[in-house]
């Protein structure tokens, strides 16, 4: 029992052991995950900042460009106006202002053509359109201009045609581009965070990144995905040419994500590798202990061949001899029951042969031998059976040393005073037998327990009858052995069941 309960302190002692390093393992390492989840949030909301300087950057130069667009719109204004003075002017007015004012313009593409659409001016117009000799060679691209009709004499009128200059058509491109450089940043951050940009109202995406398209398929998985990031960081608010007021969503890159799970994902693979290394090495023990107990039970029934066969031998010469029979009679019963103790222990460790058993004479002629070698104190009783013969596939040495153990434990339990019944129960399929005593029975908690090899609650005793005694049951006869009940002072009942076909 000494030796049981060192192993068992020793199973729980490494069990906290192992919980200890699993408890600083993960401590140690939500440490570091706050750390590089502190380390990641800086860098995002320096990539935030970055994007709403950039955002406040466009929203300016787009402020910029509508103030260019403003002013080229009034200079061409007073261009037109500049051509109709020039027309309206009598012979004595002088224009050389108005003049000068046409002449200076080097920046808004202009061209005037008379009524029919011959063009007679033109200047800071592109190469193709310089080569054209009238208004109609624009085709399509004449929408891109805006005109007005000047009266020039009686009834008469020239047409001026201009549109925005080659300068502000540069910087609109440059705009763009900038616009369409803050989305890139936005989608391609150097933060990798999964990043979704929407409109004013929070809910219409404008562009992604570092997200499945495959989510955007579903409007209801969008909304999640929003209201999530929503409820892990604030959204930033940005303005944006055109777009107007947008938002951008962010939640933790998908590292972090996955650093997050990793020490459990490591304390699953290592409590698998220890539960596989635990299974192999109880194989391996148990089948080194499966050598073991058949090298000591072959040895042991060699051992016990020699004096029983030279006791059979004294027995018959006694049987010549002046002797009283009963006396040789009994010593004839021992002698049996020495060889069939022999037979046993060659038995254990190989597949032991199962023949169809009477097992209500099995019990009777075990406890005929049994009473006569126990305390006059103790009474063993076999209750009346359901049937007057029950057949069973059982090898009778081994099994009779299972009653014998069960037996034994009993008379141990009741101090060699108190009562052992047998009784049998049959089912469709299966029989069962109970022993029960009336000695000190034990707690649930060792129910189990005393299966163990090494476990006794003797002062001397090596602990193995209930083990053989379970494994002849389990292992050769496909059977289970357990407690049934028990209780400290009212006794236990031990129950076999096996089953009635060989199968």
């Amino acid at each position: 029992m000494e030796l049981y309960s060192n192993k068992k302190r020793w199973k729980w002692l490494l069990f906290f052991s192992a919980c200890i390093v699993f408890a600083i393992t993960i401590y140690y390492s939500n440490i570091l995950l706050n750390d590089i989840a502190n380390e990641e949030r800086k860098k995002v909301s320096l990539w935030a900042d970055a994007i709403s300087y950039k955002a406040d950057l466009v929203a300016h130069t787009d402020h910029f460009f509508d103030n260019i667009r403003t002013e080229e719109g009034k200079r061409a204004a007073l261009l037109v106006r500049a051509f109709q003075k020039v027309n309206e002017a009598g012979l004595n007015e002088d224009i050389t202002f108005y003049i000068d004012f046409i002449s200076a313009n080097a920046t808004i593409p202009t061209i005037v053509t008379n009524e029919k659409g011959d063009i007679n001016y033109k200047v800071n117009v592109d190469d193709d359109v310089a080569q054209m000799s009238n208004i109609a060679e624009l085709g399509e691209r004449k929408a891109e201009y805006d005109s007005l009709k000047i009266e020039y004499y009686r009834h008469e009128y020239n047409y001026v045609y201009y549109k925005e200059s080659q300068i502000y058509t540069n910087l609109h491109l440059v705009i763009d581009n900038l616009i369409q450089s803050f989305f890139q940043e936005v989608v391609i951050n150097t933060a990798s965070v999964p990043v979704i940009v929407t409109d004013s109202t929070g809910r219409n995406v404008i562009t992604f990144g570092n997200i499945d398209s495959a989510k955007f398929q579903s409007p209801q998985m969008v909304s999640e995905m929003i209201a999530d990031m929503r409820n892990e960081n604030t959204p930033i608010k940005i303005d944006l040419p055109e777009a107007g007021t947008c938002y951008v969503f962010y939640r933790e890159s998908p590292v972090l994500t996955r650093l997050r799970y990793f020490p459990y994902i490591q304390f699953f693979i290592i409590f698998v590798f220890l539960v596989v290394a635990y299974l192999l090495f109880s194989v391996a023990r148990r089948s080194e202990q499966n050598q073991v107990w058949l090298g000591m039970s072959k040895e042991t029934a060699h051992q016990l061949g020699t004096p029983i066969s030279s006791l059979m031998a004294w027995n018959e010469l006694l049987k010549n001899q002046d002797v009283d029979q009963t006396i040789i009679s009994e010593i004839d019963k021992d002698v049996h029951r020495l060889e069939t103790i022999a037979q046993r222990f060659s038995k254990i460790g190989s597949v032991p042969e199962l023949k169809d058993e009477n097992l209500i004479q099995i019990l009777h002629d075990f406890i005929g031998y049994l009473q006569t070698r126990i305390s006059a104190k103790v009474k063993i009783t076999l209750l009346p059976p359901p049937e007057p013969e029950i057949t069973l596939p059982l090898n009778r040495y081994l099994f009779e040393w299972v009653i014998e153990n069960l037996c034994k434990n009993s008379v141990d339990a009741m101090d060699g005073d108190g009562q052992i019944t047998i009784s049998i129960q049959t089912e469709k399929e299966k029989v069962h037998i109970d022993v029960a005593d009336t000695g000190k029975g034990m707690p649930n908690n060792k129910k189990r327990t005393i299966f163990k090899p090494g476990y006794t609650s003797k002062s001397r005793g090596w602990g193995l009858g209930l083990t053989l005694a379970k494994r002849i049951i389990k292992e050769y006869h496909k059977g289970k052995l357990f407690v049934k009940s028990t209780a400290p002072g009212k006794g236990t009942v031990m129950r076999i069941t096996l089953n009635k076909s060989r199968n």
